[in-house]
């Protein structure tokens, strides 16, 4: 869908400059924004895919609007966003309930700037876009309004179609929320590439007692296959559990096994290729300077996005 509105944006505007006359300006508008757009969208859903979805739904009203009567094209284009993402939402949420297995965001080869704005990169991170799905909807589309976008309590209010005093309160209780969730300190880039290079030298020799040695002694793993590709459907806890499951499952394949750093939603990540084909995306959380979190993303259908940078913007 994305692409649709790239080409259709693109061949508008080939066709204005062709004719000598000016871009039409609700599709300078879309333009200009459509990265901020993309970013909203997918922080809200967790999904590439639906955040493409919700881009195309958007660029369809928006190019109906009388632009006349819009007095903050950024801002109206938000509340477009907004609104098509919590009804894309609530649909998701539906669909989650049927997922096989555990549902992890979708990952993004983001592009450098990403990991340089270091409040964007931290709203991106697996480790909290998966705290994100633990709020209510609407909570959640206010917290990533309020605290990534830093929009006024106004302007979210008409987003969301409540008042400015209950968002200032669903404000509040998001944010409570998400801070007893959230990893406990700002973990700088360097951490986390040493900690994965840590990880990936122990996986890669088979070294147990190493790849415990970057572990938190509660350390969680996530799969997610979709049922598509053979994943863990359950959480495995534990250092011991984790590694053991780890050396045990990637030495039967050693020999076909290749893994490369890469930067994922803004931070440090690993890339897995099975006899050279792109297999599985492994991102991290830290804490305290071990792996705390492991998210391992198997399913075809939310790989798409890893065949090239995609561009985040605030």
């Amino acid at each position: 869908m994305s692409e649709h509105i790239e080409r259709t944006c693109a061949e508008d505007t080939a066709g204005q400059l062709a004719d000598g006359g000016r871009t039409d300006p609700a599709t300078e508008a879309f333009v200009a924004h459509r990265n901020l757009l993309f970013t909203v969208a997918y922080e809200m859903l967790g999904s590439a895919a639906d955040a493409e979805d919700v881009l195309q739904e958007t660029w369809l009203r928006w190019a109906g609007v009388d632009l006349g009567t819009v007095r903050d094209h950024r801002a109206y284009l938000v509340r477009i966003t907004t609104r098509q993402a919590l009804s894309r939402l609530r649909t998701l949420g539906r669909r989650k309930e049927s997922y096989v297995g555990s549902w992890l965001p979708e990952p993004l080869l983001t592009t450098p700037d990403v990991a340089e704005d270091v409040e964007l990169a931290d709203s991106v991170s697996m480790a909290m876009l998966l705290v994100l799905e633990t709020l209510q909807p609407t909570e959640r589309a206010v917290f990533v309004l309020r605290e990534v976008f830093d929009l006024g309590y106004d302007e979210i209010a008409e987003a969301v179609d409540k008042n400015p005093a209950a968002v200032r309160q669903i404000a509040h209780r998001a944010r409570a929320h998400v801070a007893a969730r959230r990893p406990r300190g700002v973990v700088s880039q360097a951490e986390t590439r040493d900690a994965l290079e840590a990880f990936q030298r122990a996986v890669n020799t088979g070294d147990l007692q190493s790849l415990l040695d970057t572990l938190a002694p509660d350390v969680v793993l996530l799969g997610d296959g979709g049922g598509v590709k053979q994943a863990v459907l359950r959480p495995i806890v534990g250092a011991d559990k984790v590694a053991r499951l780890l050396v045990g499952g990637l030495g039967r394949v050693a020999d076909a096994v290749s893994m490369r750093p890469a930067q994922v939603n803004g931070h440090p990540a690993l890339i897995v290729r099975l006899d050279g084909e792109l297999d599985t995306v492994v991102a991290v959380r830290i804490d305290d300077g071990l792996i705390t979190g492991l998210y391992a993303v198997r399913n075809p259908e939310k790989l798409s996005h890893m065949e090239r940078e995609t561009a985040l913007r605030r």
